[in-house]
């Protein structure tokens, strides 16, 4: 069996530009100096403002190829317990996210102090934060203590809603109906009810493509295994067009293609895209407290002039991107290498299965 590269350029290319994107989305959306962007540059305010925040769908995507990649590679169904792989990712998630709100919070406070602004969230409570350190603000309806805080909580849903399907689907096809078919109701029935935002199922979709893509590029005649994705991607838009889906179809056809071809570990070589690839979870968890901060400090003594608001604007992203570098270095890379303190046990499997398992593992491992 080939060993998976640990890193694939091209995904850290994709996850640069989509982190990139979503920041842009919000510093053009948010507090003075976004309403100075878009007096001054409104064309292009308008574009980050309105199309930026679909980036996201690169992560959804992207994140549903690497669970497959991770957690089932060749389409088989997850025979250990799942309880601790979903363990691991909750930690994986929230340890530099809870870092990261506790900023937002501080940083809250500090630019309440300097302008009155709707961007600047309420004073949070103790109920506010355990519910965002349980990931469940936006089930429960707290209000955001930052902005983008909703993905985090959606990618620990669809992570754990991908780990129990495969668990599920321990029967001959059980992996593809349970994955692939929660991917179909959600393209075609829950992606198009906006009331369902805060679940999994609502972006399972986009998830699903992704994880379609490591599946087909796993297999023989993959341009037929692509055009099955691409014909179902297409029929979920002549139902109902919508461009966050388009997007996530375009970038789950070229995961696979890439795979296959061998571009996804070689192309492109780019050094500061791997590296804005790299970093791209911390900038998206701090960019927001550093953005509520320069905001305060633009509206205390910033000139409106055209010029000085471009290099404003220029001067916060710069500031943003720099800041997720730190916070990568100092808090989210060692907090990845945290455990849990314990292990749970697997569940019991039928003699039959288990036996089964154990001969395909070992028919894998051999090859």
């Amino acid at each position: 069996m080939k060993t998976a590269p640990s890193r694939m350029p091209l995904i850290d290319a994709l996850k640069a530009v989509a982190s990139q994107l979503v920041m842009l989305h919000h510093i053009a959306i948010y507090g003075p100096l976004a309403a100075a962007g878009a007096l001054h540059f409104p064309e292009l305010s308008g574009w980050f403002a309105e199309y930026g925040r679909i980036a996201v769908q690169v992560f959804l995507v992207i994140g549903g190829f690497l669970a497959a990649r991770s957690l089932s590679p060749d389409g088989r169904a997850l025979a250990d317990n799942p309880l601790p792989l979903i363990g691991r990712r909750y930690l994986r998630l929230v340890l530099p996210f809870l870092v990261a709100i506790t900023f937002a919070v501080i940083a809250s406070a500090i630019a309440d102090q300097w302008m009155s602004d709707p961007a600047v969230p309420e004073r949070a409570s103790f109920g506010q934060w355990l519910a965002h350190a349980l990931l469940l603000h936006g089930v429960l309806g707290a209000d955001s203590l930052s902005a983008g805080v909703w993905y985090v909580a959606i990618d620990f849903q669809l992570f754990a809603l991908f780990a129990l399907l495969l668990w599920a689907g321990r029967r001959p096809l059980g992996v593809l109906a349970g994955v692939l078919g929660m991917a179909l109701l959600s393209l075609f029935w829950f992606n198009r009810h906006a009331e369902l935002d805060n679940w999994a199922i609502y972006f399972f979709g986009a998830y699903g493509l992704g994880a379609a893509a490591w599946w087909a590029s796993t297999r023989g005649r993959l341009h037929i295994w692509l055009g099955v994705i691409a014909t179902v991607g297409v029929a979920a838009l002549v139902e109902d067009f919508r461009l966050r889906i388009a997007l996530a179809l375009v970038v789950a056809l070229l995961l696979g293609f890439s795979r296959r071809s061998g571009l996804l570990e070689r192309w492109p070589d780019n050094p500061l895209l791997a590296w804005l690839g790299r970093i791209s979870y911390s900038v998206f968890l701090v960019h927001f407290p550093v953005l509520l901060l320069l905001n305060g400090l633009f509206s205390m003594g910033g000139s409106e002039g055209g010029m000085s608001v471009l290099v404003t604007l220029i001067a916060t992203w710069v500031t943003c991107v720099w800041a997720g570098s730190l916070f990568h270095h100092w808090i989210e890379a060692p907090s990845a290498r945290w455990r849990l303190p314990f292990r749970l046990p697997r569940p019991a499997l039928p003699q039959r299965f288990s036996l089964r398992h154990q001969a395909a593992r070992s028919a894998a491992d051999r090859g």
